[in-house]
């Protein structure tokens, strides 16, 4: 599964979950960390993850976020009601449900994942978006 991450990434993600929140236990407050974090319970607060590129963010079909969550890699099976941003690859599986903006480098979403709100492609690093040319519309002559 973390495998598929590292396709044309510039950063491979970390293949060790260093922290977990188990099923039973609730968080109130924001979650700064590195490496790698398994949320299985319910966590009110944002959710960050600091320095390298390589944290990865694992969120089981039981857990519950309300708030914005901003990690590079991120496998969601759960419930997410707030803003996301992943820097290089998410992953929605089939119970993902999202309330609020994704703004993702490559996202990969499974048949039965919900997102109630915008995606948002973040453009290459130093990359102009190309703009594709709109036609004109056909001008009527008048006589």
């Amino acid at each position: 599964m973390l495998d598929m991450l590292n396709k044309k990434s510039s950063e491979k993600p970390c293949n060790t979950i260093d922290t977990l929140i188990g099923i039973k236990t609730e968080l109130k407050g924001d979650i700064t960390f590195s490496g790698g974090l398994r949320i299985d319970g319910k966590v009110k607060g944002n959710i960050t993850a600091k320095g390298d590129d390589s944290s990865t963010l694992v969120l089981s079909e039981h857990a519950v976020v309300t708030g914005n969550v901003a990690v590079p890699h991120m496998i969601i099976n759960g419930t997410i009601k707030g803003q996301v941003r992943s820097s290089e690859h998410i992953e929605l599986q089939p119970k993902a449900d999202i309330s609020g903006d994704v703004t993702y480098k490559t996202l990969q979403m499974a048949l039965g994942a919900v997102v109630n709100g915008n995606l948002l492609r973040e453009a290459e690093k130093g990359a102009v978006p190309k703009l594709k040319s709109v036609p004109s519309p056909a001008i009527a002559e008048t006589e």
